[in-house]
């Protein structure tokens, strides 16, 4: 046995590739994104693939062929940050999400629709007119179901979600103003009265209750636990108060059955010596439940702008301007005014000056591209989780709730020095979960089988 010097894991010693067995170019991809690595370690197959990928996927911050260097900032996909197997991708299984406001976007509707049904409690019907207009309560619910079932359809594939075939139902419980906590109970109650004429086997539920609430007495947890009973499985986000005196996991995140999930930073990197923990909500519920159960990525989370807004034409320009050259600048800008004031009143500045200002504009507004940006909080940690759980059900469709929450329990890995409590079982291992799945639900002895099963 050996210990992979990147992922930590104990192997069979089968699965160690010393350094003088990989190529010049894997080395350095591997010196280049973990300083710490000593070649005399080796690292385990699983590892070198995945950092092999990442160059052929991103560009990992190594200087192109022709000698021209990639961008110094690059937010990674999700699959690739967390090592998910690209062969499953949700195929065949149903995520209802519960936000405040939805938009069909190109990463869940092309080349296929794949939005089942939206339905709002707020009205009580099915308005695809209201669905189609993007407003203020749009953007976080068109973030939280991308990040989990979004193909990639406007990056030609690079920020897909892990589920990027999933099917979706959008409940819209809610604004951006408030989402109060008899509203998601009454979603969670449409989802349990269709849960059969949709499949759903997913509930994401990226946004939490008023109050603190034993789940024996609270409505909300128990409509939760009534979801769970019937088979389907309920992930929430525990919330981002972990920084405050009071940082309570609120309903329905603090149900019994329900899987709460935590946050941590993984610094944008593929090294998980670099991992820290979130601020996010975390301790023991009023029923003396530790919360949340796992952790997940939540900052440096690539999603997608809302189309039509002032924030999609300012991210465009800023795309345009960095992709220009420098005799066209100024011309943009003139063809473009209104959108960005600053940049208007900076025309007449030299190019270098102009990029210089650009470049900080996309730094400080999170901005990826014309269509993306970079996103934080437990609200996308959900999704990433519940993006996980439908690989899970792809290979295995006869796990339960149950099940399923044993697995991502067993599976995850502890985040050193960092507190239990903060962490639950640690971070959430999408290649051992999935394994797991395949394996009937049995937790894998060793870690191993996943790299021989062509995961």
């Amino acid at each position: 046995m050996f210990v992979c010097a990147v992922c930590h894991y104990a192997l069979d010693d089968d699965l160690r590739v010393p350094a003088s067995a990989m190529s010049r170019f894997s080395r350095d991809v591997l010196h280049l994104n973990l300083p710490h690595w000593d070649e005399r370690e080796g690292v385990c197959r699983d590892c070198l693939e995945r950092f092999t990928h990442a160059r052929s996927r991103v560009g990992l911050y190594l200087p192109t062929p022709g000698g021209v260097t990639l961008p110094k900032f690059k937010i990674l996909p999700t699959p690739l940050r967390l090592g998910a197997s690209p062969r499953y991708t949700g195929r065949g299984v149903t995520i209802a999400f519960l936000d405040s406001g939805f938009y069909p976007h190109p990463d869940i509707t092309q080349p296929v629709n794949r939005i089942l049904h939206y339905h709002s409690v707020l009205t009580r019907r099915a308005d695809l007119a209201e669905l189609a207009t993007p407003d203020d309560s749009s953007w976080h619910g068109l973030m939280t179901s991308v990040v989990a079932a979004g193909n990639g359809f406007q990056s030609r594939g690079l920020y897909r979600g892990i589920a990027s075939s999933a099917k979706l139902v959008l409940v819209k419980v809610g604004t951006t103003r408030r989402i109060y906590h008899d509203d998601i109970r009454r979603g969670l109650d449409w989802v349990y009265r269709h849960r059969h004429r949709f499949g759903i086997r997913i509930v994401n539920i990226s946004c939490g209750g008023d109050y603190e609430a034993s789940y024996l007495t609270d409505p909300l947890s128990q409509a939760a636990e009534r979801l769970v009973k019937a088979g389907v499985v309920v992930v929430a986000a525990s919330g981002n108060a972990g920084h405050q005196r009071e940082h309570p996991v609120l309903p329905p995140a603090s149900a019994p059955s329900v899987i709460a999930v935590g946050g941590f930073d993984d610094k944008n990197t593929l090294d998980p010596n670099e991992h820290d923990v979130y601020h996010s909500s975390y301790g023991v519920t009023v029923d003396g439940l530790q919360k949340p159960e796992i952790i997940a990525p939540s900052i440096w989370i690539a999603a997608p702008i809302l189309p039509g807004t002032p924030t999609a034409q300012q991210a465009a320009l800023y795309e345009q301007l960095s992709r220009a050259p420098d005799g066209e600048l100024r011309a943009i800008l003139a063809q473009h005014t209104g959108i960005d004031a600053e940049l208007d009143a900076a025309a007449h500045l030299e190019p270098y000056q102009l990029r210089l200002l650009v470049e900080g504009k996309m730094r400080n507004e999170k901005v990826i591209s014309g269509h993306y940006k970079h996103v934080d909080g437990t609200s996308f940690a959900a999704p990433i989780v519940s993006s996980i759980v439908a690989q899970m059900l792809e290979v295995n469709p006869r796990l339960t709730p149950q099940q399923v929450k044993r697995i991502l329990i067993r599976t995850a890995r502890r985040l050193p020095n960092i507190e239990a409590d903060r962490q639950g079982w640690g971070v959430v291992n999408a290649r051992l979960a999935v394994a797991a799945a395949l394996n009937g639900g049995d937790i894998l002895p060793s870690g191993h089988d996943f790299h021989l099963n062509g995961l």
